[in-house]
């Protein structure tokens, strides 16, 4: 034992110190972030598997057609496009959303 201790002694400090210097390299690259990048607004149609339902003239209109969807059942997110407010839900649901709050404008 009395051998491993002094080569321990000399090589621990070596290992620890590698160590942080991998840790310092790998938080320090350049361009690559783990905190995540501020929400970019895009056009209606860069929604991925959202579409576009409704384009609300304001906040209030904007929250009284999302209550009518989530009341049908519809999940629904607003969002801040490009071109402005507007109502999303999933493509599949968009042709019965779209009905819905065509019958209930008229």
């Amino acid at each position: 034992m009395s051998r491993i201790d002094p080569l321990l002694q000399l090589v621990l400090p070596f290992v620890v110190v590698g160590a942080l210097l991998l840790l310092f390299r790998w938080t320090a690259r350049g361009g690559r972030s783990l905190a995540p990048r501020p929400a970019r607004s895009g056009a209606p149609d860069e929604y991925g598997l959202l579409a576009p339902v409704a384009a609300p003239a304001d906040g209030r209109e904007a929250l009284r057609l999302a209550a009518l969807l989530e009341q049908a059942g519809v999940r629904n997110t607003l969002v801040e496009t490009t071109q402005g407010l507007r109502i999303m839900v999933w493509q599949d649901q968009a042709p019965a959303a779209r009905d819905l709050l065509q019958g209930h404008n008229h």
